[in-house]
């Protein structure tokens, strides 16, 4: 049948040599696949490739048939105009690092709509934003929370992170409680929002442990999850 679905392009895959896999993660029904025939040759269709760039924000007419795995695209327009993710060396490096978290995180094919809702609003910020050099951190902490995995807030005085229990502590349990810097940007960034973002004081070198140390946390916390391949590349264009 034809239906019209809002979706956020999370990852291509080619197939073949003119075909391209595009994951999607959608309002309308969480993750959804679809086939892209001749989309990397044809140059007078109406599927272009350079719609399907990762974290594209797209309104889309399929022939939607749920037994499918992959599903065909009839149209797609753009239903967000970005003006510097794709453009921008920091902000597209960052995009592709997101993406490769994306697709390890998102597998329900089912309607999520908060987490569409600030997926979709957050992308607009990285757009837009100026200074963008600690958007992934945030990024993904408030991720977490719609993962199911956002830490237990803080109690009183609690100087420890346990990686293990996603909890603080007063003192530390076990080997996967950690102290200093990073426990502190975590608090932080757990209070904050978007609007507050430059508000975070971090050099290159606080910048990375941070984001080593969470994406351990959600290896530990979310089955399946890796760490991209692309943030020794993110890594060094912050360094």
């Amino acid at each position: 049948m034809l239906t019209k679905c809002q979706a956020i392009v999370i990852s291509t895959l080619k197939y073949g040599d003119s075909d391209l896999i595009a994951k999607c993660f959608t309002l309308e029904r969480g993750t959804v696949s679809y086939l892209l025939r001749g989309v990397l040759k044809s140059t007078k269709g109406k599927l272009k490739a350079a719609y399907f760039q990762p974290l594209t924000q797209l309104y889309i007419e399929e022939y939607y048939k749920p037994k499918n795995s992959l599903q065909s695209i009839k149209e797609v327009k753009l239903a967000c105009h970005y003006t510097s993710i794709h453009v921008n060396v920091m902000k597209s490096s960052i995009a592709l690092f997101l993406s490769e978290v994306l697709t390890s995180v998102l597998k329900e094919e089912s309607p999520q709509e908060d987490l569409f809702s600030y997926l979709s609003a957050s992308l607009q910020v990285l757009d837009y934003e100026e200074k963008a050099a600690n958007f992934h951190l945030l990024f993904l902490v408030q991720l977490s929370k719609y993962l199911g995995v956002f830490p237990h807030p803080p109690k009183g005085t609690q100087a420890y992170f346990n990686l293990n229990e996603a909890r603080f502590e007063a003192i530390p349990s076990d080997l996967t409680s950690i102290e200093g810097r990073n426990v502190t940007v975590l608090m932080q960034l757990m209070a904050m929002d978007f609007n507050s973002l430059s508000e975070l004081k971090l050099n290159a070198a606080e910048r990375q442990s941070f984001l080593n140390m969470f994406l351990t946390y959600l290896e530990i916390h979310i089955i399946g999850f890796k760490k991209p391949r692309s943030l020794e590349v993110l890594n060094k264009l912050f360094a």
